[in-house]
C-alpha cells in the first residue's frame, strides 16, 4: 500500500480553504495535515508538519503564494509546490515557475484534477493549466525591470512622485524616469493605466 501524501493548504479565504481540504480529504492517499491563511506562515507550517506538497493561493496577506513558493523551494527543496489562482494571468505563471513551482492551476479546476496534480508533482512531473500555458507563451516575457515593478506597485495607491521618492529613497527625477519608461513599455498613457495593465497581465 502506498503511503499517504501529506499536504499543506495555504488560502486566506476560510470557506475556499475548507472546501478544498474537504475535497482532498475524500482521496484515500491524500491527507491535508496543515492549513494556513497567510503566505508568511507557509514555511514554518511546511517544516513543522513535514509536508510532501504545498498548495498555495497567489493572493494572500503576509506574502503572496509566489513569494512563499520561492522561500519553501529554497529552504525545503524536497517539498513540491502547487500554485493555485483565481486569476488566469499569464505573468503569474511565469513568476510561479521561476519561483520553483511544480504546478500552476486555476481554482475552478475539477477536484479530481487537483488531486491528480498532487500525485503527479510528487512523481516528478510538472503540471500546468494548458490554457494558461498557451496565454503565457503568447504574452511573452515581462518587459518591466524589478525596479520599474517596485515603483509601479508603490504608485498604485496614487502617491505623488515626491511621496514615491521619499518612500523608496530615490530622487524625484529617478522616479519620474522609471515611471516614464514603464508607461512607454506598456504602451499606455499614464501611470494609472500602467498599473492596471501590468496587474492584469500578472506582471506586478
Amino acid at each position: 500500500m502506498s503511503r499517504t501524501i501529506k499536504v499543506l493548504l495555504a488560502e486566506d479565504q476560510a470557506m475556499v480553504r475548507e472546501a478544498l481540504a474537504a475535497l482532498l480529504g475524500l482521496e484515500e492517499d491524500i491527507e491535508v495535515v496543515a492549513q494556513v491563511a497567510r503566505g508568511d506562515e507557509v514555511l514554518d507550517a511546511a517544516r513543522a508538519h513535514g509536508v510532501d506538497v504545498a498548495l498555495l493561493d497567489i493572493e494572500m496577506p503576509g506574502a503572496t503564494g509566489i513569494e512563499a513558493a520561492a522561500l519553501v523551494h529554497r529552504e525545503l527543496p524536497a517539498v513540491k509546490l502547487v500554485v493555485l489562482t483565481t486569476f488566469g494571468r499569464p505573468g503569474y505563471l511565469r513568476s510561479a515557475m521561476e519561483s520553483g513551482a511544480d504546478a500552476f492551476l486555476v481554482k475552478d479546476a475539477p477536484a479530481a484534477q487537483l488531486a491528480e496534480a498532487v500525485r503527479r508533482v510528487l512523481a516528478g512531473e510538472r503540471v500546468i493549466d494548458p490554457t494558461l500555458a498557451a496565454a503565457a507563451l503568447a504574452e511573452g516575457a515581462n518587459p518591466l525591470t524589478d525596479r520599474e515593478r517596485e515603483i509601479l506597485r508603490a504608485a498604485a495607491d496614487g502617491s505623488t512622485n515626491a511621496e514615491l521618492a521619499s518612500a523608496l529613497h530615490l530622487s524625484q527625477g529617478t522616479v519620474r524616469n522609471y515611471l516614464s519608461t514603464a508607461i512607454q513599455k506598456l504602451a499606455v498613457r499614464n501611470r494609472a493605466e500602467a498599473v492596471r495593465v501590468a496587474r492584469n497581465k500578472g506582471w506586478l
